[in-house]
């Protein structure tokens, strides 16, 4: 099970996130919404998620394979909704750098829309939250 831990700061926005295996960062808003730009936003660390789970889920998918996949690039964009009530779009361009043939360009673009995050953002998910 993964665990994260926040802590606002004293600056307006700005927040301290701990993960349990060790890491720390900070995420805050950018100066024109009130924050002090001093980390990524939160709508950037859900975009950051997505490129990074891609970017290993494939290299993952190709040493399996043995296939020659030397690099993954992401380009991810959020797109909010341009109507009231509408939902945003998380629009993803992915790069493979390596010797690979059609069909595994094919299959690991298949892949890619099975990384465990981009489930987890096209899906539902159950959150449940109280008071500590």
């Amino acid at each position: 099970m993964s665990s994260i831990k926040t802590k606002t700061q004293n600056e307006n926005y700005e927040i301290e996130i701990k993960s349990a295996s060790g890491h720390t960062i900070t995420a805050d808003e950018p100066k024109e919404l009130g924050g002090q730009n001093k980390g990524m936003s939160p709508n950037e660390l859900i975009m950051a998620a997505l490129a990074a789970c891609t970017s290993a889920t494939l290299k993952m998918y190709a040493q399996r394979k043995e296939w020659d996949l030397k690099e993954v690039h992401t380009d991810i964009k959020f797109i909010s909704g341009d109507k009231p009530g509408s939902l945003p779009t998380i629009h993803r361009d992915i790069k493979l750098e390596g010797d690979l043939d059609r069909e595994q360009k094919e299959r690991l673009m298949t892949i890619a829309n099975k990384c465990p995050i981009h489930k987890l953002l096209a899906g539902e998910v159950e959150i449940n939250s109280s008071l500590m």
